[in-house]
């Protein structure tokens, strides 16, 4: 059963119960004729839902509603279909009508705009929705809920700084930690700060994610580029160095600026302790084809031969066949030559379109990695793919 259906099922009990009540208030004889009048609707309602004649449902489903004034679950219900279904300009319509009646308590009143807002974000019409989240806040109606919707709107429109103003606002509301989430909004104001060469504003945000979450992985990562930068390379490998040991996962994305600094300071045995000791404690395939890099620059490509074709057998890799290849290339010619190339093209086919990161929340698929999930817009959900054919 699809979204659309289960929630007409959940508008069936609603719309019964609007005629028991409706009933109630009248004399017996008007009752009996109300009451006869909304169950015929009812099942013809039902009707049409069971047979998937989903818009003549709905039709008779909103007749319902407008029967009974006080149906006020049944609005809601229905509006939030039209809303799940795309109709925005329909679940408008509703909740604005539900909005106008005039003996709304104050708390259904609240709760119909938070889906008014809804509605603005999904059509896309930010500003009204921002408007109405912000005197919900103003007003400390619903305010957390409200100041969700607004975060979401500012990171949307990746407003920074209004973003961190509400998330602390909603730690306050809620008493629930929200420091890894401002934590990353300093951190994309530091990003930003650094894109504009503007090297010292951004080191004060990354000293403000530092200070909200001091073991904030993409602050060291963001501090280490901003070190390689300004000329301070062994501040930068110290910066790099602890990304891979607060979440070695993020390996992958430091190797090339920290091997970077370890060659502009020509500390490549530094650079060669690093990558054996992170490949005893992670089974990425990111640090074996650096550190066959480094073997075949300072020992040759034998060494680097013999190095991958040790690593494969104990975790293989499409990746690092790739790189094995490669290094036997130079050393073969004609026919055999002609073999690694075919063999390197159907590789290199293996690895096209596949994701190499991957969501941990809700499975989104990437091939470059995400601080925040495109899909279900959470932070630091995005991870590389381990198998053979991924990190």
């Amino acid at each position: 059963m699809n979204g659309g259906l289960a929630l007409l099922f959940l508008l069936l009990p609603v719309a019964a119960f609007s005629g028991w009540v409706l009933g109630r208030r009248r004399s017996e004889r008007t009752s009996g004729e109300r009451v006869s009048e909304l169950s015929t609707n009812y099942f013809r309602g039902l009707n049409y839902l069971l047979n998937e004649q989903q818009d003549k449902a709905i039709e008779v489903f909103l007749k319902l509603a407008e029967i009974n004034r006080d149906t006020v679950e049944t609005h809601l219900a229905l509006g939030n279909l039209f809303r799940r279904r795309g109709e925005v300009d329909r679940a408008i319509r509703v909740h604005q009508h539900l909005i106008s009646r005039p003996h709304l308590s104050e708390d259904e009143k609240t709760v119909a705009l938070l889906e008014l807002g809804e509605d603005y974000m999904r059509a896309g019409l930010l500003d009204r929705a921002e408007t109405l989240f912000t005197d919900l806040v103003a007003m400390d109606a619903r305010a957390p809920s409200a100041l969700r919707h607004l975060i979401g709107i500012y990171q949307h429109e990746r407003d920074w700084s209004k973003a961190i103003e509400n998330a602390q606002r909603l730690e306050r509301a809620t008493g629930e930690s929200q420091s890894p989430m401002i934590a990353q909004f300093h951190c994309e104001l530091a990003d930003l700060a650094r894109a504009q060469g503007a090297y010292d504003e951004a080191r004060a945000q990354v000293a403000a994610a530092f200070a909200i979450e001091p073991d904030c992985v993409r602050a060291s990562m963001i501090e280490g580029h901003v070190e390689a930068s300004t000329g301070h390379l062994d501040a930068a490998i110290t910066a790099f160095e602890r990304v891979a040991e607060l979440d070695v996962d993020y390996v992958p994305e430091i190797l090339s600026p920290l091997l970077d600094c370890y060659a502009r300071t020509q500390s490549m045995q530094r650079a060669e302790e690093f990558l054996s000791g992170i490949i005893e404690r992670y089974q990425g395939v990111s640090p074996v084809l650096a550190l066959a890099k480094l073997y075949a620059a300072t020992r040759g490509e034998e060494a680097a031969a013999q190095f991958l074709d040790r690593i494969l057998r104990q975790r293989p890799s499409v990746r690092a066949l790739m790189a094995l290849i490669d290094v036997n290339l130079s050393s073969v010619s004609g026919e055999a030559r002609e073999n690694f190339l075919t063999l390197r093209d159907l590789t290199r086919q293996l690895l096209e379109g596949k994701a190499m990161y991957r969501c941990n929340r809700c499975g989104f698929g990437a091939k470059a990695h995400h601080w925040q999930c495109p899909s279900c817009k959470n932070w630091g959900t995005v991870r590389p793919i381990h198998g053979v054919v991924g990190e």
